[in-house]
């Protein structure tokens, strides 16, 4: 099982991004999902959830610009990021809990995204 993160890049302050995590392999379902964040100096931090039932929670920084979204037929999930700020400069990770072929279930990482926001 692997998971990819792609979509960041650098972008202007106010402007949008999205990002997008895809899963693959040999996998029989994948859970919950979400987004991460770590900015240089500081410890990573939860951005956005997505349950596989599509609820969904933020981080009280990003609430009312960022939308998490899913597509479970193709194990998917994209951030939508609007409104942009410098504090947003991170590198962005994609994680879901992926239950195998096999039966394992576990929690797996993709490899960051870094997004830059300029002032």
């Amino acid at each position: 099982v692997q998971l990819q993160a792609s979509g960041g890049g650098l972008v202007q302050a106010g402007g949008s991004l999205r990002l997008s995590c895809a899963a693959s392999g040999s996998i029989r379902s994948v859970g919950a999902m979400g987004w991460y964040r770590q900015a240089p100096g500081k410890q990573r931090e939860s951005v956005a959830g997505i349950s596989s039932g599509g609820r969904s929670t933020y981080v009280e920084s990003v609430k009312g610009r960022f939308t998490v979204s899913r597509d479970n037929a193709k194990n998917t999930m994209h951030l939508q990021m609007n409104s942009l700020r410098p504090e947003d400069t991170a590198v962005y990770y994609c994680s879901a809990d992926v239950t195998s072929i096999g039966f394992s279930t576990r929690a797996y990482w993709g490899q960051g995204t870094e997004l830059t926001v300029s002032s």
